[in-house]
Order: structure tokens, then sequence, then C-alpha cells
């Protein structure tokens, strides 16, 4: 489990092809800090294991189905991506509940810079809609923050200088892809009312029969 503060801004060193999957290894000298074959490090919000790790750098597998649900095939040599190691047991929880599992990839539309924030707006799939309220949470390549405005299809988000400053959103344009990850507690009220209103649809079934 993550919390959706970024450590550092690593970078990519190396991207192997594979046939159904690919490698990365990536700079980070934070993350890498007693890092072992078979950690987990979030990068840009998609929770990645530990294949190799030697000095600042880390290999990772990454398979097709995570290419296709999220942005990292688009990632080459030099991208820099977002990098967090996961929370540990007693810490702080200084964002909010990250799995790193990224529901679906958004765009950044707009970028409004003002005196001392600003506010960006990007893309929302219409599946994830229903989860993105007002000043409620969502991770945004590995980041956690709080929604300003939800519109129909997309969502508004303020940054702060240090967001601006340690975390890829600080350049990425409009028409850049971001991980998306919704918040994981309203996708399980939504499945436990689904299922009470199917059991009460179920019980008036039997009454009726």
């Amino acid at each position: 489990m993550f919390t959706g503060i970024v450590e550092e801004l690593g970078e990519i060193t190396a991207v192997e092809t594979l046939d159904d999957a690919c490698r990365f290894r990536l700079r980070g000298p934070v993350v890498t800090q007693g890092a072992k074959h078979g950690d987990s490090i979030a990068v840009n919000g998609v929770c990645l294991t530990v294949v190799d790790h030697e000095g600042d750098e880390f290999t990772a597998d990454v398979m097709a189905e995570t290419l296709n649900r999220s942005s990292l095939g688009a990632l080459e040599v030099g991208s820099r991506v977002n990098l967090e190691r996961p929370m540990a047991v007693g810490e702080r929880l200084g964002g909010h509940i990250v799995q790193g599992h990224v529901d679906g990839t958004g765009e950044i539309l707009e970028r409004k810079p003002s005196e001392h924030w600003e506010i960006v707006k990007i893309s929302l799939p219409a599946d994830l809609t229903r989860y993105v309220v007002e000043k409620g949470s969502i991770t945004v390549d590995g980041i956690s923050l709080t929604v300003v405005d939800a519109g129909p299809d997309y969502f508004t988000v303020s940054l702060i200088p240090t967001t601006l400053d340690l975390t890829t959103l600080g350049h990425k344009q409009p028409g850049d892809p971001v991980n998306l990850e919704v918040d994981v507690i309203a996708k399980y009220v939504e499945r436990m009312l689904g299922d009470r209103a199917q059991g009460a649809a179920d019980r008036a079934q039997g009454v009726a029969r």
C-alpha cells in the first residue's frame, strides 16, 4: 500500500522490449536505499516489483496488462517518473490509501498558472466519473491529490509549488497521458450497496413467488 506522497523524481535509463512485456531500468537514489529483489516500488502510480538492484538503479518487469491499462508503455529512456516506496507500518498516512493499481488513464487538457499555484484540468474516462467527487481524493501519476472540480468527463486539481517542483506534473503538458487511480473506498462502497440492492431484489422476488 502507498500513500501518494512521491519520494523522488526518477529516470528511465533503459527499456528492453519483450514479446508480451517490457523491462525497465530506473534510477532512483532514494527508493533504492535498502531495496532488494521482490520489493514493491510505485512508478507513476503503478506498483512494480523490483527484479534486480544495483547501486542507485533497479529493474522491473511490466506485463502486457499493465502496459495496456496504464501510460507506462509511452515511457522511453530519459523519461522522468514519480517514485514511491510502500508505506511502512506505523508511519503517518500523509496522502490517502493508494494501491498502485491503475484504473485508467487521463490526459492533461489544460494548465492555468497563477502566482502561488496552478490549476490542471485532466480528462476522465466515463467508467470512472462516478468515483470522482469535489474535494475527494484521486491519484494522478502516483500523486495523492484533492479534486477541485468534478465535471462529466474531466476533473481539476490545484498544484502547489512543491508538487510542481518534485513530480512529473510540473512539466507535463496538454496532450500528455497520466495514470489515474480512484479512491478504493468508493469502489468498495459501490460494491456493498450493489450487493445489498441485489439481495433485497432477490428476497422480493422470493416473496412474490
